[in-house]
């Protein structure tokens, strides 16, 4: 059943949401960039930094742009998103270039070629001038892992073409690379079924 209210409580509300309007509009008024691509890192220890990642990608592509995609970790696992993206042609680039969590590989110079050959693809995805979004997943994890040069990752994101939108995932983002990125979401974990012994199902973890 529908709530009803009284006209004075009406009122205050439409007053209080004029008010909020008001705000609204010159906070939006006061923004004087159009368009600037973003530098966004997905971090925390929480679940939902490549998926929140694969959002962005799947709203790109509602708009028609091209998307690239490089998996620096998660190579040993099949995702249901890749095969999803599959559908979009030749609209999605994406490689898989990782061989596995590290705790899996045990094989530190092995992960660090992987790592290697991953950047690689991604720098020519990221020089790419029909791409508009590059999803690098887990590059957080190569860099926390000194898999990759920090310093040099961070340079190269920060001199990325004008106008490329770029999402870096993975927990324990280096702080040169918060310091560099435009937006940082800190992905909490207050609860998480993994702890009651709830195993990685598809479609919810991959």
């Amino acid at each position: 059943m529908m709530k009803t209210i009284d006209e004075q409580e009406a009122e205050r509300h439409r007053a209080k949401m004029a008010k909020r309007k008001a705000v609204q509009d010159a906070e939006v008024a006061g923004k004087t960039i159009v368009e600037k691509g973003l530098l966004i890192v997905n971090t925390g220890p929480g679940k939902g930094k490549s998926t929140a990642a694969f959002g962005l990608a799947l709203r790109m592509l509602g708009y028609g742009h091209r998307v690239g995609v490089v998996q620096f970790i998660k190579g040993a696992w099949h995702s249901g998103e890749q095969d999803a993206f599959a559908a979009f042609g030749d609209r999605v680039v994406w490689h898989t270039m990782g061989e596995g969590f590290t705790w899996e590989t045990q094989d530190k110079m092995r992960d660090i070629a992987a790592a290697e050959a991953a950047w690689a693809k991604a720098q020519e995805l990221l020089a790419d001038p029909s791409i508009s979004l590059v999803v690098l997943d887990e590059l957080n994890i190569a860099l926390r892992y000194d898999y990759l040069d920090l310093d040099a990752v961070v340079s190269t994101l920060k001199g990325r073409r004008e106008g490329l939108h770029v999402v870096v995932t993975g927990r324990n983002a280096k702080p040169a690379l918060v310091e560099a990125a435009d937006l940082v979401t800190e992905m909490g974990a207050t609860k998480h079924h993994f702890a009651a012994g709830v195993k990685a199902q598809k479609g919810i973890e991959f």
